[in-house]
């Protein structure tokens, strides 16, 4: 049997939402419990580590997946495989400076000094640039460099923006907006059940199972509240000619804002649940 080998983050919040996921998709996580644990399931060998060093490994075939984000697959150069948006740890790749510098754009950084932790990304970007600069790698927080003036910028991640505004740092420029992927480079059963279940329950994720009671002859009218709606499951209620139970799925976002039109229809007992999985 082909045990496809998949890296796992192995410490911070990636690995914590990355652990819920597989762990939601009926992956038994409990082995996994720090740098360098393995765990042998399902035709998986999941392994934990550095997502830069996953993504080194990917490169190198050591691995056939790994849980990545958005900046390490571009560092790395991993763009062309296939990836599953996860919809979690975002943020936004930016270039930043200090807001009394006078500089207002990519080209007054000529002959500076960036400091960041993705020095390949960096590189190609002020290449395609045509700007001329030195890129420097460092590690731990980039924004009190450039504070210090150590780098006259920094090309790093963005989450709330709170650091910059602390160390006086505005974004001249987002370079990309980030999230965690799930990354594959090779092909296997047990990573095409892996995918779709990952799959399943994201989609679940955004989605809510809704039942309700509603007068039978407003059933059309549902179809004018979600639009979008196919066949909805419909159910006579013992004792009640009035009234029919109406069982659909619809987006979390749709249900929000279309709770009042329901309440319009003449709906009742609605009873909104999140499914553990959603296959279309």
């Amino acid at each position: 049997m082909i045990v496809a080998r998949v890296g796992v983050p192995s410490k911070g919040r990636l690995r914590d939402d990355c652990l819920a996921l597989l762990s939601a998709a009926g992956y038994a996580t409990s082995m996994l419990h720090g740098a360098g644990s393995i765990a042998a399931l399902d035709g998986l060998e999941l392994i934990e580590m550095r997502p830069r060093d996953a993504a080194a490994a990917l490169a190198a075939g050591q691995l056939h997946a790994a849980f990545l984000a958005t900046d390490i697959v571009a560092e790395h150069e991993l763009d062309d495989l296939r990836a599953l948006p996860l919809g979690f740890s975002r943020s936004d790749l930016v270039l930043a400076s200090r807001d009394d510098d006078g500089r207002s754009g990519i080209a007054d950084l000529a002959g500076g000094v960036v400091a960041t932790h993705l020095p390949a990304l960096t590189e190609r970007f002020f290449t395609g640039k045509g700007v001329g600069v030195t890129v420097v790698p460092m590690g731990g927080s980039l924004e009190g460099v450039c504070a210090a003036g150590l780098a006259d910028a920094i090309v790093d991640l963005r989450e709330t923006g709170t650091s910059l505004m602390t160390n006086r740092l505005r974004v001249l420029e987002v370079l990309a907006h980030c999230q965690a992927l799930f990354v594959r480079a090779g092909d296997s059963p047990a990573l095409d059940d892996l995918s779709l279940r990952l799959d399943a329950v994201l989609a679940a994720r955004r989605h809510r199972y809704v039942m309700l009671h509603v007068p039978g002859e407003r059933l059309e009218d549902l179809r004018d509240v979600f639009p979008g709606l196919a066949s909805p499951t419909v159910l006579p209620l013992a004792g009640r000619d009035d009234l029919v139970a109406v069982h659909l799925v619809v987006t979390e976002t749709e249900l929000w804002g279309r709770l009042g039109d329901l309440r319009a229809l003449g709906a009742t007992g609605i009873v909104a649940l999140q499914p553990q999985a959603l296959l279309p």
